[in-house]
Parts: C-alpha cells; structure tokens; sequence
C-alpha cells in the first residue's frame, strides 16, 4: 500500500473543574457576606418592644415657665436658661423646683430633681380640697375654693398645673394679687402648706371621717 495512513492523536478527555468564583470588589471577605440566617436582625427586637406594655410614669411633670437669660461678653451673647416646674404622683402629692443651666434640657431636670425632693402633701377629698383657704407670697394672692364633683378646674396657668399634678378634678380658685408666675407658685403652696387634713382634724376631735365630712 504506497498510501500512508494519518493517525489522529486522541487525547483523554479531562473532566472540567468548577472554574472558582473571582470577586469583582477589593474588599476582603466579611462573615456578613451571603445570606442572613432567619430570626436575626432588627425585625426580632421590633417584635420585641411591640409585646411590651408602655410603662407609666411615677410623676406627672408640668412645665410652668421657661425663661432665657443672655449675657453680653466680649465674643458675643452668653444664652442661659432657667426652667419652672411641678411634679405629682396624681394621689395627693406635689412639689415643684427651680433650675438653671446653660442647656433647656439641663434645666428642666434640675427643676425636675429639685421638685422631687420638695414634696408636700395636698389634702383631697373626693376630687377637691377640703376648705376654702387663701395664700399670700410677696404681691402675689391665691384664693382657693372646694367645689361640686363635676365643675372642673377653674383656674389658669401654675394654680392648674399644680392641682392636675396633686389629682384634684373640681376647684375653683382666683388670683387676686401679683401675676409673676414664680410667685403665683409660692402663693398656692403655702395654701396647701396650711390646709387641714380632714383625717388629722377627726382624730383629734375624736370623730369618724364620715361624721365629719357629712
């Protein structure tokens, strides 16, 4: 046979290995990468704050007055701030306190801590005060009169701040002297300072509470 006859090589076939994934960012790897396992993340504690009751406050805070103070210096203005407040629990006791700082917030809770530590008892008897007493500080006057269930609050400004606070809902009540709102504050104060307690005048008196209120 003069033909010469061309083998074709065959090679082996080699079996194609998964080509590794190239990453197209220059950041290292992170344990964040690829998908999140379930039940993680913020959505649980959503959930979470979802089921919990809202929580009441001990106190009831009032903010009577915010004034703001500047001072004239050689850069410029110098801003500060003093904050009046009553605080009370809604079951017979009030306070209120006098701040000052250089931020509102810093303010108000000195006030704030300044109340809580000046509680006094307010005398009350089916939503009212038990008598009708009037309170006096420097040029302010405060008068204060029990009333039926039903009235209401008749009043304005701090002397209604301080009756909501102490949980009194019928009163009626006039200003009869100075309106500087400090002074209203110290005024009504010193009438729940001076008021009897219907439970301390039956005891002494050697009577029920029953009898004595009628």
């Amino acid at each position: 046979m003069g033909t010469e006859m061309e083998q074709e090589a065959v090679t082996p076939a080699v079996e194609a290995s998964p080509r590794e994934e190239t990453r197209t960012d220059s950041r290292p790897p992170s344990r964040f990468d690829g998908p999140r396992p379930e039940g993680r993340g913020r959505g649980r504690d959503r959930d979470r704050n979802r089921d919990r009751e809202p929580v009441e406050k001990e106190f009831i805070e009032k903010l009577v007055k915010l004034n703001r103070t500047a001072k004239v210096v050689k850069g410029g203005r110098r801003f500060s701030f003093s904050a009046l407040t009553v605080i009370g629990d809604r079951k017979g006791n009030v306070g209120y306190g006098f701040g000052k700082a250089n931020d509102v917030s810093e303010a108000i809770r000195k006030s704030i801590e300044k109340a809580k530590r000046n509680m006094i008892p307010l005398p009350v008897k089916n939503g009212t005060i038990p008598h009708e007493i009037e309170g006096n500080f420097k040029a302010s006057r405060v008068l204060l009169k029990p009333a039926r269930s039903g009235t209401g609050i008749i009043a304005g400004g701090p002397v209604r701040a301080i009756m909501e606070a102490g949980g009194v809902t019928d009163v009626l009540s006039k200003s009869l002297g100075s309106a500087s709102q400090y002074n209203v504050v110290k005024a009504t104060f010193e009438c729940i300072h001076n008021m009897l307690d219907a439970r301390a005048i039956a005891k002494n008196r050697g009577k029920s509470l029953k009898e004595l209120w009628g």
